[in-house]
């Protein structure tokens, strides 16, 4: 993934330098923006739940540069790990397995595992590289509110509370598979633009899709996982387009059945760059007052999944912890 702005080293550097001293920087990857914390350091981790209004329920994503540095920060590597981590790193995958004690359990939810990825953006391998720690990230939004593809929407929802590295629009657009590995059963735990598919091919596996992923107490196996999130303010609903819409002033947003009602937005009908302008859309639509947006439902193939995903959480319709 190419990034269309190059940073100066010397802003890495002091970023870096934040990270170490326990500070929250914000930096972009393939997928969503992060807000960025030392994944070593319990205070800061605390300062990310404290900046988004994340319930520590909800378990953070610790962001590496190498499959080296992954190792690191796990106690158990199994062949399934390499062979996934060989495959899709730098990628939009994360792989959920033991942690070492090393990582605070505030990072964890109290789960004795953690996921982990390489994230495909440079600034955010350049950032890594330079901080020499491993760095716990979200998406750097107020907590169940649409995710950052843009340094302008982290900007908007933090304002100057933490920096921001600009590195463009996000490519993926959506955040990353969840993988949890056991043995030699992977389960899938959050969908993404890396597919069922794609895993299968990859591992030779038996790959388990549950019909609900279960918690582990208060604590969810992987985040995202709440019925309700990624959500504009803006109430959102799914519709299939061909009836009149909700009364007053709205926005409708599609991709293969036009409809005259409100404002319109055209999505691409391929699913991954319909991913990559999801949330800037929302973004845009959200922060125009309207009464609501409604969204084509996309199809129910395979390929849409972690579309269909995002969108039924972002309309409060999925089921799952939380």
């Amino acid at each position: 993934m190419k990034s269309e702005i190059q940073l100066a080293p010397d802003v890495i550097r002091e970023a870096a330098q934040l990270l170490r001293e326990g500070k929250i920087v914000a930096f972009p990857t393939e997928t969503v923006y992060g807000l960025g914390a030392n994944a070593l350091d319990a205070s800061a981790v605390q300062r990310v739940f404290e900046l988004k209004g994340r319930p520590s329920t909800s378990p953070l994503i610790v962001h590496v540069a190498s499959v080296e540095a992954a190792r690191e920060v796990v106690s158990e590597w199994p062949p399934l790990a390499e062979q996934l981590a060989r495959r899709f790193w730098p990628g939009p995958l994360t792989l959920v397995l033991p942690k070492q004690a090393s990582i605070p359990d505030i990072v964890t939810a109290g789960l004795d595992t953690v996921g982990v990825r390489v994230p495909a953006h440079p600034i955010a391998l350049a950032l890594l590289r330079e901080a020499k720690v491993p760095v716990a990230a979200p998406s750097a939004n107020r907590f169940m509110g649409v995710s950052p593809t843009t340094a302008e929407h982290v900007r908007a929802a933090f304002v100057d509370a933490v920096p921001v590295l600009d590195g463009g629009p996000c490519q993926v657009g959506i955040e990353s598979t969840v993988v949890a590995i056991s043995g030699e059963v992977v389960t899938l735990l959050r969908p993404g633009m890396i597919s069922l598919a794609d895993l299968r091919a990859a591992t030779h596996s038996r790959v388990v899709v549950p019909d609900a992923v279960a918690s582990a107490g208060d604590a969810h196996a992987s985040p995202g996982l709440h019925h309700r999130h990624y959500s504009p303010s803006t109430p959102l609903f799914l519709t299939d387009g061909r009836g009149p819409l909700h009364a007053g002033t709205g926005a409708y947003v599609w991709h293969r059945t036009p409809n005259p009602s409100g404002q319109s937005i055209k999505m691409s009908d391929d699913p991954e760059r319909y991913a990559a302008q999801l949330y800037a859309a929302l973004h845009t639509l959200d922060s125009k007052g309207l009464d609501w947006i409604a969204v084509e439902e996309p199809p129910d193939t395979p390929e849409w999944s972690a579309i269909r995903d995002r969108l039924k959480r972002a309309a409060g319709l999925a089921y799952g912890p939380g």
